[in-house]
């Protein structure tokens, strides 16, 4: 890997914070953004953390303290994997990479058409395609349609089936994407269509996210560059 970029990875942890509360704010779930981290006294969606941290060197003591560990799950995004939050009770739940691709059109031309998901309904489509079946397609609540830093994109085949998806979040001087998938095969086959829709609708914008393992790979060989480490904690909640 190479070395740690800490303004790109700024610039990464600020847009997923960013996408992490409109997230939340779908769920009716508030927070706040600190000088240190976003973060929420409630608890958030699943899989979608109570803390972002925005800057390194954030106080490992004082962070929790803002989250409320009482129920099991309560988890932190220390953005600079620079956090010791043992102390506190946290266990690492997974490691990952921040990755950066510079804001240029990729080769070729996109297999499936495009468009936004942007009614209940086209956005349920979505939803269910995404999950294939696993009991999640909720997360995607009509309230993320109304905001305007939030874009769902589908991928339909000529017979109008969803059979890919991501989605797009502004944020920190950057498009975000993350919830890349494809209903059949292998996830990683999406990134050349959704580079192409994302540079579309964001042509000057650098796309930013963080992957792990086989996807991290997979962006990788789609123009990405891995920028910095992350961490995420999770708490056992309280006895």
């Amino acid at each position: 890997m190479r070395t740690p970029n800490p303004s790109m990875v700024r610039a990464a942890a600020r847009n997923n914070a960013e996408w992490c509360a409109a997230m939340s704010r779908s769920h009716g779930v508030g927070g706040g953004f600190t000088e240190q981290a976003w973060v929420s006294s409630a608890r958030t969606p699943p899989y979608y953390p109570e803390a972002v941290t925005l800057v390194p060197g954030a106080d490992p003591a004082a962070l929790p303290a803002l989250i409320d560990t009482t129920a099991p799950g309560a988890s932190v995004k220390d953005s600079f994997a620079d956090l010791d939050l043992t102390g506190a009770g946290f266990r690492v739940l997974f490691e990952a990479q921040w990755i950066h691709r510079p804001a240029h059109e990729p080769a070729g031309a996109p297999a499936l058409a495009w468009n936004v998901a942007d009614t209940p309904d086209s956005l349920r489509d979505w939803a269910l395609a995404r999950d294939d079946g696993n009991g999640d397609a909720d997360l995607f609540r009509p309230e993320l349609l109304g905001d305007p830093a939030v874009l769902v994109l589908a991928g339909r085949s000529a017979g109008g089936r969803v059979a890919a998806g991501a989605v797009a979040s502004l944020g920190g001087r950057a498009v975000g994407v993350s919830n890349v998938f494809v209903r059949d095969g292998d996830p990683g086959t999406a990134w050349p269509d959704v580079l192409h829709t994302v540079h579309s609708l964001f042509p000057a914008l650098p796309v930013v996210g963080y992957e792990q393992g086989d996807d991290l790979a997979a962006a990788l060989r789609h123009g990405f560059e891995p920028v910095g480490p992350l961490r995420v904690w999770i708490h056992p909640g309280q006895d």
